[in-house]
């Protein structure tokens, strides 16, 4: 599924507000975006919440980067997958690692995110986005 400006709601991203490497992630996806194609939430905020409460999403994806394009949900390494292949650069080529089978992909993803607070730290609160970010982060 390749994205477009032309959807009728823009990609969403929500990410743990909390996690040094998610908040990176972000910052890059920000950079490699200038059409500001891409929306975003923290895990922890109230529109994530409501976003998993209208999509049926089970709590227990709360510790997953999850990606919602026109209602369809992709969560652990397709989300981190689908939106690569949207960055181009160096970045287009991690969808090749869709040759992998789903339970490798992410058992390396869940193992990455069980130690990512030990290998890149953890902040006391979530990412406030600048003035000229703001409008692209959900409240």
């Amino acid at each position: 599924m390749r994205l477009n400006s032309t959807l009728s709601s823009p990609p969403i991203l929500l990410f743990d507000g909390f996690c040094n490497l998610c908040n990176a992630a972000v910052q890059a996806v920000i950079k490699r975006d200038p059409e500001g194609l891409f929306q975003f939430a923290s895990l922890q905020s109230q529109a994530a919440r409501d976003l998993f409460m209208k999509h049926s999403l089970s709590t227990a994806d709360f510790d997953s980067v999850v990606l919602i394009v026109a209602g369809k949900i992709f969560i652990k390494s397709d989300a981190i997958l689908q939106v690569a292949s949207e960055l181009g650069g160096f970045y287009s080529l991690l969808p090749a690692l869709r040759i992998l089978p789903k339970f490798m992909r992410d058992s390396i993803y869940d193992w990455v995110a069980k130690n990512r607070y030990g290998w890149f730290g953890k902040r006391e609160s979530c990412m406030i986005p600048t003035d000229e970010l703001n409008n692209r982060f959900l409240p």
